[in-house]
């Protein structure tokens, strides 16, 4: 019985591989061991949701991202050229406070770029054995190359690729000396199309030497008042008549692009409360009929009733900016 069950765990995995190969459009892709468990963090552009479309405030950004990134990874032939100056860059770093878009960026990026996206996960690189999480390693980068243009994404790496020291792990030091000679060393094709993207709140805590393969960076800071009005403007809630968009972005300073996420999803809620303790009183949800349901319109002081349940943390600049105001560097805008 297990060795039927075993089986069957390997053929599936060979079919997914083979799927994966001409989703790609590969006819043949031979992958090795350490690449098929790669293979397990390669995203697929239909799996994401997320559009530069739904994304409020980072227009500029977005903008730079299209002309740096995707358009040279989807129409390499226009930007072709013997000294390799057009082409993708090596690393794409956003950097800034939490709950500002940075992961947002990513999904959309995922799911725009038409290229191979692998949500690669430290914990997949690591393994008991000595020597074994340096071909996971080069796993990475040899799948990357078959399936390219790829992007590899690294959520938080600022934990992974942190400054080296003295005290770090012979093991911790040798991966991340492996990962930088994949990533651009003696051997690295100037023409691979193979982008590094990483996002971070703590962009000092990472080494210079990975800093200077990532040229271009983005910080993600907190929206100002156009960027948090057009933030809220994405809700797409049904408002009373002269709803005063300007008085709540006057009244959100400060606030990250989750936290106003998180205020729209509590005054939506407001209304679908009264609604309840109306007509079901006695907690019986059962005979309510969506489709008749009449919810009145989101008013301006749903965003100010307080949730006697939970704490509003805001996020402040002063909470998060320190390690990221010292972090002087372009943003990777032209």
């Amino acid at each position: 019985m297990a060795q039927n069950s075993k089986k069957y765990v390997a053929d599936v995995i060979i079919f997914a591989i083979s799927q994966v190969a001409l989703y790609f459009g590969k006819d043949e892709l031979k992958l090795n061991e350490y690449e098929e468990v790669i293979l397990s963090e390669v995203v697929f552009s239909e799996d994401i949701t997320v559009t530069f479309d739904q994304i409020g405030g980072l227009d500029q950004i977005i903008w730079s991202l299209k002309e740096s990134v995707i358009y040279p990874l989807r129409y390499p032939q226009l930007f072709a050229s013997k000294s390799g100056l057009l082409g993708v860059p090596k690393g794409v770093l956003f950097y800034g406070p939490p709950g500002c878009g940075k992961t947002m960026l990513a999904k959309a990026l995922a799911c725009e770029s038409g290229a191979t996206f692998i949500n690669l996960h430290v914990s997949t690189l690591t393994d008991k054995w000595y020597g074994e999480s340096n071909k996971l390693v080069a796993a990475v980068f040899s799948i990357a190359r078959k399936l390219q243009p790829c992007i590899i994404f690294i959520d938080e790496i600022d934990a992974f690729l942190k400054e080296r020291r003295s005290s770090d792990h012979e093991v911790t030091g040798l991966m991340k000396a492996e990962f930088m000679s994949l990533w651009d060393g003696l051997t690295t094709d100037e023409n691979t199309q193979i982008v590094i993207l990483g996002a971070t709140n703590r962009p000092t805590d990472i080494d210079y030497a990975f800093l200077r393969r990532m040229p271009k960076r983005f910080a993600v800071k907190l929206p100002n008042d156009q960027q948090r009005k057009s933030i809220l403007q994405l809700a797409n809630q049904k408002l009373e008549e002269n709803f005063d968009y300007d008085w709540l972005v006057a009244n959100t300073v400060d606030c990250s692009g989750s936290d106003l996420k998180e205020a729209c999803r509590n005054a939506a809620m407001i209304p679908i409360h009264e609604y309840m303790r109306v007509n079901a009183s006695d907690g019986n949800l059962t005979d309510i009929d969506p489709s008749k349901m009449i919810i009145r319109p989101l008013r301006i002081s749903d965003f100010f009733i307080p949730d006697t349940q939970a704490e509003n943390n805001a996020t402040t600049s002063s909470a998060v900016d320190d390690p990221i105001s010292s972090f002087n560097d372009d943003e990777g805008l032209d």
